[in-house]
């Protein structure tokens, strides 16, 4: 109880923490983890390096004739990635109100199933914080 109050209040002396808690399915913990995680946005050259920053983006293998792209890489810091899904899961299934994101991503549910969806939902969301 005396930890989850201490957050709050760590998540709400903060400005950027705050707007991160803007986008919805973002609580204080997970918006905490990101600006800790990231800490200096401006070393990204793109938004998008982001989500491979997090290992939330395919593997790739290219030799010759053979080009597949598989899994996530699962490169990056494991307690981003994960709270990054889990703020993707909340979104897509509890969140009620609907959003661009959320209708995105339960167009791509219904088109590749849920998991990757998730996936690719928590990889915008990194992008858009």
């Amino acid at each position: 109880m005396d930890l989850d109050r201490k957050v709050l209040r760590l998540a709400r002396n903060n400005a950027q923490v705050r707007r991160f808690m803007t986008a919805p399915g973002i609580g204080p913990v997970t918006a905490l983890c990101f600006l800790a995680t990231i800490d200096d946005p401006a070393r990204f050259k793109r938004s998008r390096s982001v989500g491979a920053y997090a290992g939330l983006t395919t593997r790739r293998y290219a030799s010759g004739e053979i080009d597949w792209t598989g899994r996530i890489s699962k490169c990056g810091d494991k307690m981003l990635r994960s709270y990054l899904y889990e703020a993707a899961n909340m979104l897509l299934t509890r969140v009620a109100k609907w959003s661009a994101l959320k209708g995105w991503g339960i167009r791509l549910a219904k088109r590749s199933g849920l998991r990757k969806a998730k996936v690719a939902v928590a990889r915008k969301l990194a992008v858009i914080l």
